[in-house]
């Protein structure tokens, strides 16, 4: 797989007959390893080792009901009461970000209603903090750590 603009981190890897899977530390099990998944695996070890995010507040690949159709958020992250605070969305390092990934995050926010939008393909991020009673968003430098998140 490809270096990422991110820190490095240390992921589990095995080999299960010809398909080749990576430890999600969040779910705790063994997927496999596409190029999405390494760009997650990076991007959550990013906010639990760099960010100050805690691995019991997070979980991935969560189920929501839009429309009447079933998706699922790539990672979503909670405040201390369960609260949702933000969704994460990943694409392929090879995947442009454009405005067709920021109207499916901003979708998913229709349900789930957080503060915070981060999209990324492991070679670029971007984080939108969203005001939804104002309809209004603004795009971040950085991503927020869990302590910034949880200001508000």
């Amino acid at each position: 797989m490809e270096q990422l603009n991110l820190p490095p981190c240390e992921v589990k890897i095995k080999k299960e007959g010809d398909m080749v899977k990576i430890l999600d530390v969040l779910r705790r099990k063994f997927v496999a390893l596409t190029p999405e998944e390494w760009v997650r695996q990076h991007f959550v070890h990013f906010m639990l080792d760099k960010k100050g995010y805690s691995p019991n507040l997070m979980n991935n690949e969560v189920a929501l009901s839009l429309n009447g159709t079933n998706r699922r958020c790539d990672t979503v992250v909670y405040d201390a009461s369960g609260k949702p605070k933000m969704i994460v969305e990943y694409k392929a390092p090879h995947i442009e970000i454009t405005q067709k990934v920021f109207n499916q995050i901003t979708r998913y926010n229709m349900v789930l209603e957080v503060e915070y939008l981060v999209v990324s393909n492991g070679m670029k991020h971007y984080c939108c903090k969203v005001d939804i009673q104002e309809g209004t968003f603004g795009f971040l430098n950085d991503i927020p750590s869990y302590e910034e998140l949880c200001a508000n």
